[in-house]
């Protein structure tokens, strides 16, 4: 199901046409539909406010001036080096972490001032 702060592709004629992130979702004023509300990534920025039934927002086929378009959300792939990095540790013994005494934590605001 999409939500808030997703990515989705949005297709247009069945060709991919631009990644977008929800922004938001709330009930429209017609029972069943949603105003949804989209920033397109692209350059330069754009946010668009659709009203779309549940159906449409979960990736369910609709029309816009008589063209086809669909939303699918977008899932990260797997990170293959988190994986790999994960086999590794549950086979090597845990090792103590480094002394930090005396580390000093540096503020990147405070470097930007000067």
């Amino acid at each position: 199901m999409t939500s808030i702060n997703d990515i989705v592709l949005i297709y247009f004629e069945d060709k991919p046409l631009v990644f977008a992130r929800v922004e938001g979702i709330a009930p429209d004023v017609k029972a069943g539909w949603y105003v949804i509300k989209l920033l397109f990534l692209q350059l330069p920025l754009q946010v668009v406010t659709w009203i779309l039934r549940d159906v449409y927002i979960n990736g369910g086929e609709f029309t816009m001036n008589g063209k086809r378009m669909r939303l699918e959300k977008v899932v990260a792939p797997a990170d293959p080096d988190k994986i790999e990095k994960t086999a590794v540790k549950e086979e090597t013994p845990m090792k103590k972490p480094k002394d930090r005494q005396g580390a000093k934590v540096i503020s990147l605001a405070d470097l930007k001032k000067k």
